[in-house]
């Protein structure tokens, strides 16, 4: 069982993050340092007794952009059991309760077991936006703001018992909360439209600039989110739309890039796999029509590549597959160029 790392700083967070998330900086920045803070006030608590307050966090970013990906990198590089919920399907269950004991359960088994490695871990819940206060979920579920108040309890700490018959304590469980949040751009507009930071001329531009692209809660309750549950949302990091070049970055650059993954699974044939520029650009183009982020890459990048790898295992004479572009039949050559 690996030994969870609670002594990293925000910057090794951060450069960690940068292995795998392409992009995203100042969100990146946001989860290091309040990921750091929140260990490091675990740390002091049991030193010197403090009443810690925990800062859950809140990522407001379309689909598609990495808070999935940013929480999972981040929970391998701190060695501490996650996992993930969907919002949405609690929000559809009769049984809210139940469901966010099955989401402790999943934790405890990450944690192989272990109450004190569970009580540190992270919890993941995505589509925390489809809890609008008021909207009621289909057929026999319960309603956003019903699920919002059941949250509400496990992220401010709470004794939850588990099948074992152990309790667990929830106080120090980090709560990730993520959402594409469609609207709260057109509130903030509004909400900030009225010199929410006044400026001189001798005011840093770029510090108000940072204050006033802030979420605030009152935007979040003008959403649709309750009071009490913003509250304990203390740190809300803004991911922002991926441009052209960004999803092919994803596609070429990560540590474990589906290109690499490719290039990996033909090494093993002895082929070399070569994607032109082009073929990446075209992909990048129909992610962005299907508006669908970084999502779609893979299923067209596996669409384009399905055809070498049907064949390249019944030809061995190939060594080498060259894709120039998604419209074009690849090249199988028998040998690589010459140098």
């Amino acid at each position: 069982m690996d030994t969870p790392d609670f002594n990293l700083t925000p910057g090794a967070i951060v450069r960690h993050l940068d292995q795998y998330v392409v992009g995203q900086d100042d969100a990146k920045k946001q989860l290091a340092v309040a990921v750091y803070a929140h260990y490091k006030k675990l740390a002091r608590s049991r030193e010197d007794g403090l009443e810690i307050t925990k800062s859950n966090v809140l990522l407001v970013g379309p689909t598609g952009t990495g808070k999935t990906l940013i929480c999972e990198s981040l929970a391998r590089l701190l060695k501490v059991p996650f996992v993930t919920a969907d919002a949405t399907s609690l929000a559809q269950s009769r049984f809210v309760n139940d469901e966010i004991e099955a989401i402790l359960e999943r934790l405890h088994d990450k944690a192989e077991g272990d109450l004190a490695r569970t009580q540190h871990g992270i919890v993941f819940i995505d589509e925390i936006d489809k809890l609008k206060s008021g909207a009621d979920a289909r057929g026999q579920g319960t309603s956003g703001e019903s699920v919002q108040h059941a949250l509400l309890k496990i992220m401010e700490g709470a004794p939850v018992r588990l099948r074992s018959g152990q309790y667990l304590d929830t106080t120090n469980v980090l709560f990730i909360c993520g959402g594409a949040f469609v609207g709260l751009e057109a509130i903030m507009a509004h909400s900030h439209g009225f010199g929410f930071v006044a400026t001189t001329n001798d005011d840093n531009q770029r510090i108000l600039s940072r204050l006033n692209a802030r979420v605030k809660p009152t935007d979040l309750v003008e959403f649709g989110l309750i009071p009490e549950f913003t509250g304990r949302l203390a740190i809300v990091a803004r991911l922002q739309d991926l441009s052209r070049e960004m999803l092919i970055r994803i596609m070429t650059e990560p540590r474990n890039c589906i290109y690499r993954q490719f290039q990996a699974i033909l090494k093993n044939e002895g082929v070399d796999l070569v994607v032109a520029p082009r073929a990446f650009e075209e992909i990048a183009d129909l992610a962005i029509e299907y508006k669908s982020g970084a999502r779609s890459l893979r299923g067209l990048f596996e669409e384009m590549i399905t055809p070498i790898l049907y064949a390249v295992p019944d030809h061995p004479e190939v060594k080498r597959v060259e894709i120039a572009s998604l419209f074009v039949e690849p090249r199988y050559l028998r040998s690589p160029p010459a140098a």
